[in-house]
């Protein structure tokens, strides 16, 4: 595809919102210090004593991997029996982050719907390719799944959560849990997913390559570290790239919302176009101006906190809980 004649652009205010933030460069030169960029525990999560936090180590497909569970502390009622639960992936491009990055918003979720978090940390690449990350995904989900009555969560109310790699992973994830019979998902929250390695088909790619916050170079090279030679060949898996799959029946409910000047938009909406093709339920929205993880960056922007509104409604009405 040549380049694409017309740039997308950005919301001036968002953009102007995103000077107050340092993103740093990610690149294999600069990949150590780009992880630093991340948070390293959950104090920024419990710091006003609201929210509790445990940990559970448990044996993975290599190595032992950790959850992290999220509980609000004043729990509305015990005799309320088990709650639902958000199953987050983080995002980072699958080469930097952790459990603990990338859930406040989950925070707000877990109050207004006595719900608890449980965050994975998977193995990241370079140092661990395909399919490290979305086998250790699967291993939390079975994990969190096989142990939901100890702790305190409804097997039948998980839904998955992941925003950039994260949503991609949770695509990933849900194909991976039909595939292998594995535990029935509510639905799926995929906000700006990372969907696919493979660039012509996608006008976004060209028309926001140099894009804030998240650019082609970033994207390149995270496929790169993830798949090796195999990027943008015939032999990937569309577990580790959803926007490759042939076969979207049978899946939960999704809701993906993206930026209109975000390098994801258009895998993002070709792919709900797809699930639709396949009866799948989705709720789509693309949000003017908006760039790759702007509402996180800049969230009392006013587009900022109608996409989290946006996003609240969709679980209320998943979770039918009434106003």
């Amino acid at each position: 595809m040549p380049p694409a004649p017309h740039r997308t652009p950005y919301d001036a205010e968002l953009l102007a919102g995103l000077s107050a933030v340092t993103i740093p460069a990610f690149t294999a030169e600069n990949l150590q210090n780009a992880r630093g960029f991340f948070p390293i525990n959950a104090d920024h999560l419990t710091g006003d004593g609201t929210i509790d936090h445990t940990e559970r180590t448990f044996k993975g497909p290599e190595s032992d991997l950790t959850i992290s569970i999220f509980r609000p502390t004043n729990c509305k009622s015990a005799s309320k029996g088990p709650r639902p639960c958000f199953y987050s992936i983080h995002g980072g491009g699958m080469i930097v982050g952790n459990r603990f990055a990338g859930v406040d918003e989950i925070m707000g979720w877990l109050k207004a719907f006595d719900a608890i978090c449980v965050s994975i940390e998977y193995r990241l690449a370079p140092e661990h390719p395909d399919p490290a990350p979305i086998e250790d995904s699967y291993a939390g989900l079975l994990y969190t799944h096989e142990h939901a009555a100890e702790l305190g969560i409804d097997p039948s109310k998980i839904i998955l959560a992941g925003i950039s790699a994260g949503g991609g992973l949770a695509a990933g994830l849900s194909l991976l849990a039909r595939d292998r019979h594995g535990p029935k998902l509510l639905g799926q929250l995929l906000l700006s997913p990372m969907l696919d390695d493979r660039d012509a088909q996608y006008a976004s790619r060209h028309q926001l390559a140099d894009a804030v916050v998240w650019n082609l170079g970033n994207n390149k090279y995270a496929w790169e570290s993830l798949l090796g030679k195999r990027v943008g060949g015939n032999d990937v898996s569309c577990y580790a790239a959803p926007g490759r799959a042939e076969d979207l029946s049978g899946l939960s409910p999704v809701f993906i919302d993206v930026g209109s000047a975000d390098l994801f938009r258009d895998e993002s909406t070709v792919f709900a176009s797809r699930l639709l093709e396949f009866g799948v339920q989705v709720e789509l929205h693309i949000w003017p101006g908006a760039f790759h993880w702007s509402d996180a960056l800049v969230p009392t922007h006013p587009l900022s906190k109608s996409a989290q509104a946006r996003r609240m409604e969709w679980l209320r009405r998943l979770l039918k809980i009434d106003s």
